[in-house]
């Protein structure tokens, strides 16, 4: 397996409803974000979710990151 960052991320429609997760874990993305924008340090992080490594958060603010990056965003009608 190849190294980078966003290897991490895995999305499968048999995990959380396909939402982007953290190495096949039932960790999403969105989750992590959570956790670090209510302030929890990445120790704290590691601490509750012994199953998580570094790698995992850096990979999910690089994630969020590439995201942010969307040229433009259409709204749909309702």
């Amino acid at each position: 397996m190849d190294n980078t960052p966003l290897q991490r991320i895995t999305i499968s429609p048999e995990i959380c409803h396909g939402k982007p997760c953290i190495r096949g874990l039932r960790y999403p993305v969105e989750f992590l974000l959570e956790l670090l924008s209510s302030g929890m340090t990445h120790a704290e992080i590691l601490a509750d979710y012994e199953d998580l490594e570094e790698a995992d958060i850096l990979a999910v603010l690089l994630f969020a990151a590439r995201l942010s990056q969307i040229k433009r965003v259409y709204t749909l009608a309702s």
